[in-house]
């Protein structure tokens, strides 16, 4: 085998490691320093393996004759261990022993003059990651058991960046933008439901985030490097919610093909969450109500039932408590699902938190679309914070994005925002009524965002409580 170090062609500063091995001309791109341990008695054949490894400007190779040295430098976090068995002071298994209780997650490589299968095998069951008899071939045999160690190591670093990323995106201090009273509520919240294992409910309007809120819960608990399964239940057909949830056994009914594992085993030491709970047929609702009970599933067409461990978040836009009173949502499952309640503040109640939202959205459609930096004027962040905003946060991004389209130069004006909403002034005035009517639909409207709060209303819409109340005696809303 033939080391060549060839500088890359290209101006810059890599170097391309080169290896001539079995007539084949070998390019290995550089990756980080790697330390590497051998612990050789024999001096001439320990220098011999540090050359021909250190031939690679990635490999930090250290020599050592005794198993003390080794042993007294493990301080120094070495990568690899090369380790000869046959050493004057320490036999090669109490060593490896005193090496694994120091830390077991070094990768160890023996290489022994000792041929014997037998001894091999006991080495490779107490943890060696390979074993090298001694002869010609050594060198190259050490050199590809490091390279795959060097490939392994890499890719657990990637996976543990990619964990630390996800961590860092599901901080739900920086997905979840705002300063407003109701929203620093809700991180309160949030980070009670983050340190215990108690069911959570999300109540909102459409588009406040409910989902967003689940997954900064999940990602930022205990459970992050389980699964978080989510399942909007509007959009299940009712025939097809029971396979889903508790899967189905081949040959379950006509069309299993093979069998399907449901979302509760999917989630198993992880989250489910169940999007518009509301939706879920009663008749479901009372199995549903079974298997949060006794923690286990029944697979249809199966006999088997399976024990899972699964946290459950759910949301609604409804108010789970006037459904049950309607008839439409069992009270027993209410009282078992909803667990800690978080109420997401619509939009139009945040204040300043719509420009925060927008400039958020503004640098993500920057960042995006590698635009300019757009900046949003004096009157058109007045007409942001004006606008009632129905569609809360998801319809604030879409008229966003519509304005970083529309707007020229790197200013939104007044004129580029653009309203789209079926609760707009248009809209409301298409049909010609009395101003009584008007003002019972006004009345009517606000009482629903707000729940039936009667105080709520009236202090939203400056009339007197007395004023709702007598509507509302008098049936006309």
């Amino acid at each position: 085998m033939k080391f060549i170090i060839k500088k890359n062609k290209k101006k810059t500063s890599c170097i391309i490691f080169s290896v001539y091995l079995n007539n084949n001309f070998i390019q290995i791109k550089p990756m980080s320093i790697l330390k590497i341990f051998i612990v050789e008695d024999d001096l001439f054949f320990g220098e011999t393996l540090k050359y021909h490894l250190k031939l690679n400007p990635d490999f930090d190779v250290n020599l050592f004759q005794t198993g003390k040295q080794c042993i007294s430098n493990l301080y120094q976090k070495p990568d690899v261990i090369c380790l000869d068995i046959g050493l004057p002071d320490i036999t090669g298994d109490i060593l490896l022993k005193q090496i694994q209780e120091t830390n077991d997650k070094i990768p160890i490589i023996i290489i022994s003059g000792q041929e014997e299968i037998e001894v091999a095998v006991n080495f490779l069951k107490s943890g060696v990651l390979d074993y090298i008899v001694k002869n010609s071939h050594t060198k190259d045999l050490l050199w590809n058991s490091i390279i795959k160690i060097k490939e392994n190591l890499k890719l657990v670093q990637e996976v543990e960046e990619l964990k630390e990323k996800l961590e860092q995106k599901f901080s739900f201090e920086k997905i979840i933008i705002g300063q407003s009273d109701g929203i620093k509520g809700v991180f309160n919240k949030i980070n009670k439901a983050i340190n215990t294992n108690i069911n959570v409910s999300i109540s909102g309007e459409t588009g406040t985030g409910k989902e967003v809120v689940a997954k900064a819960i999940h990602y930022n608990s205990d459970r992050k490097n389980k699964p978080f399964i989510a399942v909007n239940m509007a959009a299940i057909p009712k025939y097809l919610i029971e396979s889903e949830f508790f899967g189905h056994e081949k040959g379950a009914f006509t069309g299993a093909t093979e069998r399907s594992i449901g979302k509760f085993e999917q989630a198993d030491g992880g989250t489910i969450f169940l999007d518009e709970i509301a939706e879920l047929d009663l008749n479901l609702q009372s199995k549903l109500l079974r298997v949060l009970q006794e923690r286990e599933v029944v697979r249809l067409g199966g006999t088997n039932a399976i024990k899972f461990n699964t946290r459950l978040i759910i949301a609604t836009h409804k108010d789970l408590s006037q459904e049950v009173k309607k008839g439409n949502f069992r009270e027993d499952l209410f009282y078992r699902i909803i667990g800690l309640p978080i109420v997401l503040p619509p939009l139009r109640d945040r204040g300043n938190d719509t420009l925060l939202l927008a400039k958020h959205f503004i640098d993500l459609f920057v960042k995006d679309n590698k635009t300019k930096p757009i900046v949003i004027s004096k009157d058109a962040k007045q007409k942001l914070i004006k606008y009632p905003f129905y569609g809360n946060i998801r319809e604030l991004k879409s008229v966003i994005d519509l304005a970083c389209v529309m707007c020229e130069g790197n200013e939104i004006l007044l004129d580029d925002l653009t309203f789209i909403s079926i609760n707009n002034t248009d809209f409301f005035l298409s049909e010609e009524k009395t101003l009584k009517e008007y003002t019972n639909e006004i009345v009517l409207h606000y009482l629903k965002i707000n729940n039936n709060d009667v105080v709520k209303t009236a202090k939203k819409l400056d009339i007197g409580k007395s004023t709702i109340y007598n509507l509302i005696q008098s049936k006309v809303i």
